[in-house]
């Protein structure tokens, strides 16, 4: 069974979180290709954006990108200590690790800048947040990304996305990577995606 590593930092958003939480739990339960999400973070206790105390099964000197075959990053809020996590050397060494490895990371929103403070986005075409003034793309385009204005962005198996709106598509273009168009498709329709 392949499995996913879901990256919780402080301040992580919730939609985002839940969007790949809720689409590999669908994915576990009723898939073809059933995959495992596991949930870590810097510290065992967190709070999310808007102040949801969540308490996470691992933190992230317990686990290996060994044992996981991708990772996923939501985005979250400067306001509730997002970056404080985000771009911490643990998760930037996290990030590094998977990319070695040549594994699938797929993020969302601003999600795309701790994967890029880690340095695997220099020369790669990428996306982030594009309202607030363009300064968080701004900012991904001084990790040295070439900053794309669409959507989703894929390159050399990194996803990257502009907002919360996204968050779906990318955790179910995730599970076709990990899996199959097949699988994706047939927990869409089970979720009502297709109906």
């Amino acid at each position: 069974m392949k499995r996913v590593l879901l990256l919780v930092p402080k301040g992580v958003e919730l939609y985002e979180m839940s969007a790949f939480y809720d689409v590999f739990g669908w994915a576990a339960l009723e898939g073809l290709e059933p995959v495992e999400l596991v949930c870590a973070g810097p510290e065992r206790e967190v709070r999310s954006t808007f102040g949801l105390k969540l308490v996470l099964d691992h933190t992230l000197a317990d686990i290996s990108a060994d044992d996981f075959d991708a990772l996923a990053v939501p985005g979250g809020f400067e306001e509730f200590g997002f970056y404080e996590h985000a771009f911490s050397e643990p998760v930037a060494g996290l990030i590094r690790r998977f990319k070695e490895q040549g594994k699938e990371i797929a993020s969302i929103c601003v999600g795309a800048l701790p994967v890029a403070n880690s340095g695997i986005l220099k020369g790669r075409r990428a996306t982030t947040y594009a309202l607030g003034g363009g300064n968080r793309r701004e900012q991904l385009a001084g990790f040295g990304a070439e900053v794309l204005d669409q959507e989703i962005v894929e390159d050399n198996r990194v996803i990257t996305s502009t907002g919360p709106g996204t968050a779906v598509d990318v955790a179910f273009r995730l599970l076709e990577l990990m899996t199959s168009r097949k699988n994706a498709d047939h927990i869409k329709t089970l979720m009502g995606f297709m109906w």
